[in-house]
Protein backbone atom coordinates (compact mmCIF):
# COMPACT_ATOMS: atom_id res chain seq x y z
CA UNK A 1 0.00 0.00 0.00
CA UNK A 2 1.61 3.22 0.85
CA UNK A 3 4.85 3.81 2.48
CA UNK A 4 4.98 7.75 2.81
CA UNK A 5 2.03 9.90 2.68
CA UNK A 6 2.21 14.01 3.08
CA UNK A 7 -0.85 15.13 4.97
CA UNK A 8 -1.79 19.11 4.58
CA UNK A 9 -3.11 20.35 7.91
CA UNK A 10 -3.67 23.58 9.48
CA UNK A 11 -5.29 22.29 12.87
CA UNK A 12 -9.06 23.50 11.48
CA UNK A 13 -11.93 20.37 11.49
CA UNK A 14 -11.09 19.84 7.77
CA UNK A 15 -7.76 19.22 8.52
CA UNK A 16 -8.62 16.36 11.08
CA UNK A 17 -10.74 14.93 9.16
CA UNK A 18 -8.07 14.51 6.97
CA UNK A 19 -5.87 13.63 9.72
CA UNK A 20 -8.21 10.78 10.35
CA UNK A 21 -8.49 9.13 6.80
CA UNK A 22 -4.68 9.68 6.70
CA UNK A 23 -4.39 7.36 9.44
CA UNK A 24 -6.75 4.80 8.67
CA UNK A 25 -4.32 4.55 5.46
CA UNK A 26 -1.38 4.20 7.29
CA UNK A 27 -2.75 1.22 9.25
CA UNK A 28 -2.97 -0.78 6.48
CA UNK A 29 0.67 -0.95 5.83
CA UNK A 30 2.99 -2.26 8.17
CA UNK A 31 5.80 0.46 7.57
CA UNK A 32 3.50 4.20 6.98
CA UNK A 33 4.89 6.86 7.88
CA UNK A 34 2.53 10.25 7.79
CA UNK A 35 4.34 13.63 7.52
CA UNK A 36 2.06 16.66 8.71
CA UNK A 37 2.70 19.24 7.20
CA UNK A 38 2.02 23.39 7.94
CA UNK A 39 2.29 26.07 5.71
CA UNK A 40 2.66 29.93 7.62
CA UNK A 41 1.46 31.67 5.00
CA UNK A 42 3.35 34.44 4.06
CA UNK A 43 0.58 36.96 4.53
CA UNK A 44 -0.81 35.69 8.02
CA UNK A 45 2.69 34.88 9.31
CA UNK A 46 3.71 38.75 9.07
CA UNK A 47 0.97 39.50 11.95
CA UNK A 48 2.04 36.30 13.83
CA UNK A 49 5.57 37.45 13.80
CA UNK A 50 4.95 40.88 14.66
CA UNK A 51 3.00 39.67 18.06
CA UNK A 52 5.58 36.56 19.24
CA UNK A 53 7.66 37.43 21.19
CA UNK A 54 10.37 35.31 20.18
CA UNK A 55 11.13 32.79 17.63
CA UNK A 56 10.42 29.70 19.54
CA UNK A 57 7.20 31.33 20.74
CA UNK A 58 6.48 31.44 16.81
CA UNK A 59 7.54 27.86 16.87
CA UNK A 60 5.45 26.66 19.69
CA UNK A 61 2.16 28.51 18.74
CA UNK A 62 1.53 26.64 15.34
CA UNK A 63 2.37 23.69 16.96
CA UNK A 64 -0.22 24.15 19.20
CA UNK A 65 -2.53 24.63 16.10
CA UNK A 66 -1.25 21.20 15.10
CA UNK A 67 -1.86 19.74 18.58
CA UNK A 68 -5.35 18.42 17.55
CA UNK A 69 -4.29 16.69 14.37
CA UNK A 70 -1.06 15.11 16.22
CA UNK A 71 -3.56 13.80 18.66
CA UNK A 72 -5.55 11.64 16.08
CA UNK A 73 -2.46 10.32 14.58
CA UNK A 74 -1.44 9.37 18.01
CA UNK A 75 -4.92 7.91 18.75
CA UNK A 76 -4.39 5.67 15.69
CA UNK A 77 -0.90 4.77 16.55
CA UNK A 78 0.86 6.03 13.54
CA UNK A 79 4.42 7.00 13.31
CA UNK A 80 4.73 10.76 11.95
CA UNK A 81 6.65 13.75 11.44
CA UNK A 82 5.94 17.37 11.25
CA UNK A 83 7.01 19.54 8.50
CA UNK A 84 6.41 24.14 8.87
CA UNK A 85 6.82 25.59 5.79
CA UNK A 86 6.76 29.15 4.92
CA UNK A 87 5.05 31.07 1.97
CA UNK A 88 2.04 30.60 -0.11
CA UNK A 89 -0.04 27.42 0.68
CA UNK A 90 -0.67 25.78 -2.48
CA UNK A 91 2.87 26.55 -4.36
CA UNK A 92 4.53 25.42 -1.15
CA UNK A 93 2.45 22.12 -0.22
CA UNK A 94 2.73 21.47 -4.19
CA UNK A 95 6.71 22.16 -4.02
CA UNK A 96 7.37 20.11 -1.26
CA UNK A 97 5.04 17.07 -2.07
CA UNK A 98 7.10 16.75 -5.57
CA UNK A 99 10.80 17.15 -3.74
CA UNK A 100 9.66 14.15 -1.37
CA UNK A 101 8.03 12.12 -3.77
CA UNK A 102 5.35 10.86 -1.31
CA UNK A 103 2.79 8.30 -2.34
CA UNK A 104 0.01 9.84 -1.52
CA UNK A 105 -1.13 13.51 0.09
CA UNK A 106 -4.29 14.09 2.03
CA UNK A 107 -5.82 17.24 2.44
CA UNK A 108 -8.32 18.49 3.66
CA UNK A 109 -11.63 20.56 1.61
CA UNK A 110 -12.71 23.70 2.79
CA UNK A 111 -15.85 23.33 1.52
CA UNK A 112 -16.62 26.53 -0.85
CA UNK A 113 -18.84 26.50 -3.02
CA UNK A 114 -18.72 25.75 -6.93
CA UNK A 115 -19.39 29.37 -7.58
CA UNK A 116 -16.19 30.50 -4.69
CA UNK A 117 -14.02 28.01 -6.18
CA UNK A 118 -14.04 28.90 -9.57
CA UNK A 119 -13.54 32.41 -8.70
CA UNK A 120 -11.14 32.27 -5.79
CA UNK A 121 -9.89 28.81 -6.12
CA UNK A 122 -9.02 26.80 -2.78
CA UNK A 123 -5.98 25.66 -1.81
CA UNK A 124 -6.80 21.95 -2.06
CA UNK A 125 -7.78 22.65 -5.56
CA UNK A 126 -4.91 24.31 -6.61
CA UNK A 127 -2.73 21.35 -5.23
CA UNK A 128 -5.41 18.38 -6.81
CA UNK A 129 -4.81 20.03 -9.98
CA UNK A 130 -0.69 20.25 -10.02
CA UNK A 131 0.28 17.31 -8.19
CA UNK A 132 1.53 14.48 -9.68
CA UNK A 133 1.10 11.66 -7.26
CA UNK A 134 -2.52 10.59 -5.74
CA UNK A 135 -4.55 13.26 -3.48
CA UNK A 136 -7.06 12.18 -1.12
CA UNK A 137 -9.51 15.18 -0.64
CA UNK A 138 -11.60 14.25 2.25
CA UNK A 139 -14.61 16.62 3.03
Amino acid sequence: MYQTIMLAADGSENSIRAAREAARLANCSDDCTITIVFVADFDKAKESVLHAESKDSLDLTRRKQLKPVELVLREYDVPYNVQILHGEPAPALIDYAHSESFDLVVIGSRGLSSFQEMILGSVSHKVMKRLRCPVLLVK
